[in-house]
């Protein structure tokens, strides 16, 4: 599978698992499963036919780890903009996590902190290089350090993805530290 093609079949996955599942025809459970038949299915009835080998190609060469499976079930692994509860248990997050973002951001940043705008949670990194990587897809990144291990002994719930992104409801800017 040509990597065009990887890219195109993760974006429209990402589209349809994470944002817009009616828009296809999907249904996905309260925690956002759908059987990965009805997927291949509903995707080939609206014009995008992908073959179980090119989704398996996706799921298992994405980096990001986007997609997570269980059984015959697929969903997205965070990320969602509609109504899903991803069921992840509360975890103790290490002491520093990071958010990359871009400098036009930063002013409504101190103001208000790290919100989760359309998204259901804030999504944080383990580390600088993910959060980079992250920022960098707005321009130049700046990543911000959050003391995700004071945010957690004053009471914010932080869980963690399939794929290792940390995500808490918001990061009050007390709790971020910006750079010099």
């Amino acid at each position: 599978m040509d990597e065009r093609r990887t890219v195109k079949v993760s974006k429209y996955l990402s589209k349809h698992l994470r944002h817009q599942p009616e828009r296809i025809g999907l249904v996905l459970d309260a925690h956002g499963w759908t059987e990965i038949d009805a997927l291949l299915a509903a995707a080939a009835s609206h014009g995008f036919p992908i073959s179980r080998a090119e989704l398996d190609h996706v799921i298992a060469s994405n980096d990001k780890k986007r997609f997570a499976v269980e059984g015959t079930r697929i969903r997205a692994s965070q990320g969602h903009t509609i109504e899903v509860d991803l069921d992840l248990p509360a975890a103790e997050p290490p002491a520093y996590l990071f958010h990359g973002t871009v400098a036009d951001r930063l002013s409504a940043i101190r103001a208000e902190g790290l919100r989760p705008m359309a998204r259901h949670d804030v999504h944080l990194s383990p580390d600088r290089e993910t959060a980079t990587r992250v920022g960098a897809r707005r321009g130049r990144p700046v990543v911000l350090s959050v003391d995700a291990g004071a945010m957690h002994r004053a009471g914010h719930v932080f869980r963690v993805s399939a794929n290792g992104v940390w995500l808490t409801g918001a990061v009050p800017p007390e709790f971020i530290r910006f750079p010099g």
